[in-house]
């Protein structure tokens, strides 16, 4: 049976509302007795637009004195979902927090703020943010002072704001992913305004150096472009994160060595797509190769980079990677489909032949990478063939793992039209022939690592066992093994002894503890 899809046009119907005022700064309505103050608020036609506006770069202070003071003795609560991209949000969110006076709480009921950095990449995403929406409403009659935010990606939504206006009054602030450095005022203007403020940019702004940052462990994300620009028909990303933009390389440098000086081990470049960095310069010639070369030679013991489009993987990236030190050997490289004829329908811009040749060029220049990806079942109109061809590139690449999903329609993107004609059986059935053929080779991989020794970069205790610590390999594998919890955040070596599927048992080298102690 086909999926029911949900109306959003319910959530349009605003013959409630009234129109109280209205100015160059926005529009202020009253719907059910709540007056919301609309500064601006997303519009899917815009969002679908590439403009040709010029990109500045701003190097403001964006929490000026009168506003630093608004939450001492105050307390914070940021619940993040979705990817990489999210969580470097919530640190910059948690940033602009503190410098504000705000410390953080895991308790809601000591919390004043409390928000919802939101991931609109998959529909059970969704529900889980208007469930958790739900048990607010009990919190919120009890504290009324409670200030409730909804951001990111979900936010860039039209049908998503609209819902939350007509059955989620209670909440008082909105906003998006272009405009988060607009949160202290924002909060000055819930707080003294009383009112729900709804700030949603549908077109891009412009990148803002200089955010704070609330980083924690001993690895840090940096981010290097914001943006998408390969429209993929499943992917509701170039709406929600716009058009491609990338940070100027002095000032990612500049944010890499200041990481560097302050101890962190392991920095991970994040974009959308990485490989597109640079494509929108017009007075360099920079581009990701470039970037990888000039972090090549800072002082940080690891780099890694996520995610890559196959598309724009070339020759002088895999010609950079292959000079190692601190460039790792793990490499996440998203097929999607092991079909050209679904990759086509997909608008991947490649190939199953051109990804099988990608591959192989990495693996020649970097023969110990471990590459890993992400697979999508289920896509509309997949035959049994094309779903054996996924899976007889799976085996041909060999990837030690993968993220794998059963394809969910996205409200706004090309798919989400197109006959869902994969019965939900079929696809689970599938899922599960993936996941065992991923899981046979990450086993292979892994028995492999029997007897070797890898570095480890030790990341905290075990959450089963205090008595073992947990960390990475440089190719990204998780590994177990017993010692001491004043080793978490520096690197030993262990020797692998029991290989297992999802991560690996080893004994630590006493002689790697006494060179790092």
């Amino acid at each position: 049976m086909a999926k029911e899809t949900k109306d959003y046009s319910k959530y349009f119907d605003f013959s409630d509302a009234k129109v109280i005022s209205e100015d160059e700064r926005g529009k202020k309505i009253r719907i059910r007795g709540r007056e919301i103050q609309i500064l601006s608020e997303p519009n899917s036609r815009i969002e679908k637009q590439r403009g040709k506006e010029e990109i500045k770069v701003l190097y403001d202070n964006m929490v000026p004195e009168e506003l630093r003071h608004i939450g001492l003795g105050k307390h914070y609560i940021v619940y993040t979902f979705g990817c990489q991209m999210n969580e470097h949000d919530s640190e910059t969110i948690k940033g602009l927090l503190e410098q504000m006076g705000y410390q953080p709480t895991e308790d809601r009921k000591e919390a004043d703020i409390i928000l919802y950095n939101t991931c609109a990449i998959r529909e059970n995403a969704e529900d889980k943010v208007f469930g958790e929406l739900g048990h607010m409403k009990v919190l919120k009659m009890e504290k009324p002072d409670l200030l409730l935010g909804v951001c990111g990606c979900m936010s860039q939504e039209e049908g998503v704001v609209n819902r939350i206006l007509q059955k989620h009054g209670f909440v008082d602030m909105i906003f998006g992913t272009h405009n988060i450095h607009r949160l202290p005022y924002l909060i000055q203007e819930a707080l003294f305004g009383k009112e729900m403020v709804v700030e949603v940019w549908s077109k891009e702004g412009d990148i803002i150096e200089n955010l704070p940052k609330k980083r924690e462990g001993m690895r840090a994300w940096v981010n290097i472009m914001y943006g998408c620009d390969k429209f993929c028909t499943y992917c509701i990303v170039p709406f929600t994160r716009g058009k491609e933009r990338s940070r100027r390389p002095e000032d990612v440098i500049a944010e890499v060595r200041e990481l560097a000086r302050q101890g962190f081990k392991e920095i991970t470049l994040l974009g959308q797509n990485v490989n597109a960095y640079g494509k929108d310069f017009t007075d360099i010639d920079y581009r990701f190769g470039d970037l990888m070369d000039d972090i090549h030679k800072i002082n940080i013991p690891r780099i890694r980079f996520t995610t890559s489009h196959p598309r724009d993987f070339d020759d002088h990236l895999i010609e950079v990677l292959a000079k190692g030190g601190n460039l790792v050997e793990h490499i996440h490289l998203p097929v999607q489909s092991g079909s050209s004829a679904v990759l086509k329908k997909m608008s991947r811009k490649y190939t199953r032949e051109s990804y099988l040749e990608l591959a192989a060029k990495i693996k020649a220049a970097i023969p110990n990478v471990v590459l890993t990806t992400d697979i999508i079942v289920g896509f509309p109109g997949e035959t049994d063939e094309q779903f054996e061809e996924t899976l007889s590139l799976v085996r041909e690449v060999g990837f030690d793992s993968a993220f794998t999903f059963i394809y969910s329609p996205r409200e706004g993107t090309p798919a989400a039209v197109m006959e869902d004609n994969v019965p939900m059986e079929v696809k689970k059935q599938r899922l599960q022939r993936l996941n065992e053929t991923i899981n046979e080779y990450s086993r292979k991989f892994n028995d492999a690592l029997r007897g070797e020794i890898v570095e480890v970069l030790v990341e905290g205790e075990s959450k089963r066992n205090s008595n073992i610590l947990s960390g990475r390999t440089r190719t990204n594998k998780l590994v177990h093994f017993e010692g001491s919890t004043d080793l978490i955040g520096k690197f030993v070596m262990v020797e692998i002894t029991e290989p297992m599927t999802w991560y690996i048992k080893g004994n630590i080298l006493p002689e790697s503890i006494t060179s790092v102690s």
